[in-house]
């Protein structure tokens, strides 16, 4: 997540000015905790921490989830955000939006992919139920498909159209697309890196390693009768601008918006691939609205002149 500094994000940057509030980001760094755990590690009282958390949640730094403990209900957390990246200076970097800059945004269903080509481990679920069979990749062309909120596989890739809204006397300028992801490894597992190769309209933005496919901890909004698999995935931003690609804010490549050729009248394709000739063939997993850590598909965010 890029951020930047100015006063509308004061919020933020009051929860790294106390001592109290780094140590809970360093302690959920390491696992997802419960409010006491967090007040016996820190030294301080739980209606204490539940202030300092209630503050952080609210910035967006923390997500909470209420489950059943051995004496009632308890409030775990975990941490919401991988990195933040300060931006100090205001300037056409990758995602920043210029003042005289319109926008339109897409949510992309993880299940409305418009071609594919994966093996196994794969399979596809909704927010109700499995479409199909597991590990057989002949059920990623069902016509279900498109209700899937929940997909994964171990090698190949999947690909989106994103509705290109553009007039002829229009010119993109930045392009942002959100999604929640991770490895995929039978049932799961925390360390199982993955090369994890993104292209727009078939040009390779680059390529990210994801460090594993978690599971050892519920989703926040996974559904109940999902057990003993995937649970949630990593928030990461892909952003194409004037000075190259980047992820999360950091560089990914050279690849402008200008060398992906978006023309007019013509959709934009969007790939998601693990290669097989990656040096770390850890397969995808991508969550959407109903599944993971944050409550949303695909987000595309297209801002123009």
């Amino acid at each position: 997540m890029r951020l930047q500094a100015d006063r509308t994000n004061v919020a933020i940057f009051e929860c790294f000015s106390s001592e109290s509030r780094l140590r809970i980001i360093e302690l959920l760094n390491e696992r997802p905790m419960n409010i006491k755990e967090l007040a016996d590690a820190v030294g301080l009282s739980s209606a204490i921490v539940t202030k300092h958390v209630q503050k952080m949640e609210e910035a967006g730094l923390l997500v909470t989830e209420s489950i059943a403990g051995k004496r009632g209900m308890q409030k775990l957390c975990r941490l919401a955000l991988d990195e933040l990246t300060l931006v100090l200076k205001r300037g056409p970097a990758a995602g920043e939006r210029p003042a005289s800059a319109n926008r339109y945004e897409v949510s992309l269903p993880v299940g409305q992919y418009s071609s594919c080509a994966v093996k196994p481990t794969c399979g596809l679920a909704s927010e109700h139920g499995m479409i199909g069979m597991v590990d057989d990749p002949r059920y990623f062309s069902d016509p279900e498909h498109v209700k899937a909120s929940h997909l994964w596989f171990g090698s190949g890739f999947v690909e989106y159209r994103i509705p290109n809204y553009l007039l002829r006397n229009q010119t993109a300028l930045s392009l942002d697309i959100s999604l929640e992801i991770c490895s995929e490894a039978p049932g799961f597992n925390e360390n199982w890196p993955s090369d994890i190769s993104f292209y727009v309209n078939d040009r390779l933005l680059g390529t990210w390693t994801c460090p594993g496919d978690f599971g050892e901890t519920r989703g926040v909004y996974t559904p109940e009768w999902w057990i003993n698999r995937s649970q949630y995935g990593l928030l990461k931003t892909l952003s194409v601008g004037p000075t190259g690609a980047y992820i999360d804010g950091v560089r990914l490549s050279d690849v402008t918006l200008d060398a992906l050729g978006l023309a007019y009248g013509e959709t934009i394709s969007f790939r998601i691939a693990a290669l097989e000739t990656a040096r770390n063939v850890g397969g995808v997993t991508l969550f959407g609205k109903g599944f993971g850590n944050y409550n949303q598909d695909i987000h595309v965010s297209l801002t123009y002149a």
